[in-house]
């Protein structure tokens, strides 16, 4: 993920190479651009090499460290406690329903099966197993969409483009080579469409990289043209903070929620795509041992009922440890969400975003006939809702579907809550009607 975010408009605007011209999503694409925005909840996984070094994804270009002593890294990676079926039960029972995984991230490191080089999770470890593939098969077996995120750089490849990061690794300079290391990616996403199922999305991560080289061409028009081709139904996503190019399916938004910037990544223009936030457990995307300051469970619930109001899914990362387990904390709150989720799954899967924006207390969500008022801050014993336009009939709490008291005028409803229940989001459901 980055670090930093500069932006590059100037670079959008001179050259066309930001876009796959003409494109028309198929219909294949479209009822998956649907199925997606009715998700609403999946998981991140930041996994790979790294992990050995528990110092989070960024360690090889943080701590400049050379690409061949790096490397070294795979010799010893033996994480024994892998178990995908376990992973994707935990993240079914959590209520999730799509799992997004590094294929390759910027380290260079492939975690699957892959004839375009032997720096990879079969042919360079121990462990020899194509992880992704596990993982792909068990999430398929329960019902489990599976995304794949890829890099578009590369701090190990010596024929990679260098941009702004990876600069301290020690790649000799003259074997910088675009043609290849395009070739090499194309090749390698032909894999990944070809060799894994269906599969709803290609997560890319990297263009901002060249930032400082106006000039510079990132191919997307050829890469997501491949993809559309390979999988028609493949959802394009790439995490540019910027708006959307032409060929792209979904936007991502990067440790914030759309509207929102306090992280520095998420000023741009929201779209009307399908909408994709996504958000660490604790501080890091790749496991970091020192760091256990993890988001409380409730934290978590708000922030996926912030984005569903949002009309965004929550994409919630976790970074697996080095021997291949999921850390107890994210699979304790993973249960808590689940939990939760069971309970008021009705008010975010397959929801819209409600027609009350965005408030200091909360957001509302929609279904058909039904308004559902997320109270994330409990104001005071009344609450005013500016639903304007539509005669409210009832008024219920969800949790036990108890009477809300409530007046409506031509500005809105006003609730009369009562006192305040327990729990992270009190839902208030309203129906309206003639």
């Amino acid at each position: 993920m980055t670090r930093l975010f500069t932006s590059f408009c100037a670079l959008v605007i001179a050259t066309g190479a930001f876009a796959q011209a003409g494109y028309r999503p198929a219909p294949e694409n479209l009822q998956s651009r649907s199925q997606f925005a009715d998700c609403r909840f999946g998981i991140f996984l930041h996994w790979g090499l790294y992990a050995m070094l528990a110092q989070g994804e960024w360690a090889m270009t943080n701590h400049n460290l050379n690409y061949r002593e790096y490397e070294k890294l795979a010799g010893g990676f033996y994480p024994s406690k892998f178990d995908a079926d376990a992973w994707a039960e935990a993240f079914r029972q959590a209520g999730a329903r799509y799992v997004c995984f590094t294929t390759r991230h910027h380290d260079g490191f492939s975690m699957f099966r892959t004839a375009q080089t032997p720096y990879n999770i079969v042919d360079a470890t121990p462990f020899a197993r194509d992880a992704v593939k596990e993982l792909a098969d068990a999430c398929h077996r329960r019902g489990l969409r599976v995304h794949f995120y890829y890099s578009l750089i590369d701090w190990w490849r010596e024929d990679a483009p260098r941009g702004r990061t990876g600069l301290g690794t020690g790649r000799p300079a003259e074997k910088e080579d675009a043609d290849a290391y395009f070739d090499f990616m194309k090749a390698q996403l032909t894999e990944l469409l070809t060799q894994y199922g269906d599969v709803g999305a290609i997560w890319f991560d990297g263009i901002w990289d060249q930032d400082e080289n106006p000039g510079f061409d990132w191919r997307l028009g050829e890469l997501y043209g491949l993809i559309h081709k390979l999988q028609p139904g493949c959802l394009i996503i790439n995490n540019h903070h910027l708006a959307p190019f032409e060929g792209e399916d979904a936007q991502a938004f990067e440790r914030d929620l759309p509207g929102e910037n306090t992280a520095g990544y998420s000023g741009q223009e929201i779209s009307r795509l399908p909408l994709e936030t996504c958000q660490t457990m604790n501080g890091m995307w790749g496991y970091k041992i020192t760091d256990q300051n993890y988001k409380s469970a409730q934290t978590l619930v708000r922030y996926l009922a912030g984005a569903a109001g949002r009309g965004a899914n929550l994409l919630l990362n976790i970074g697996p440890q080095p021997d291949g387990a999921l850390p107890a904390a994210a699979l304790e709150r993973l249960d808590s969400m689940g939990r939760w989720l069971r309970a008021n799954g009705e008010t975010i899967y397959g929801t819209q975003a409600g027609p009350v924006s965005p408030r200091s207390w909360g957001v509302t969500t929609r279904r058909g006939d039904k308004i559902y008022v997320h109270i994330l801050d409990w104001p005071d014993e009344e609450l005013f809702v500016p639903v304007r336009d539509e005669r409210i009939r009832q008024a219920v709490r969800f949790a036990d579907k108890r009477a809300v008291a409530f007046s409506q005028d031509k500005a809105g409803v006003t609730l009369r809550l009562g006192e305040k229940p327990a729990g992270a989001d009190c839902i208030v459901e309203l129906t309206v009607g003639k």
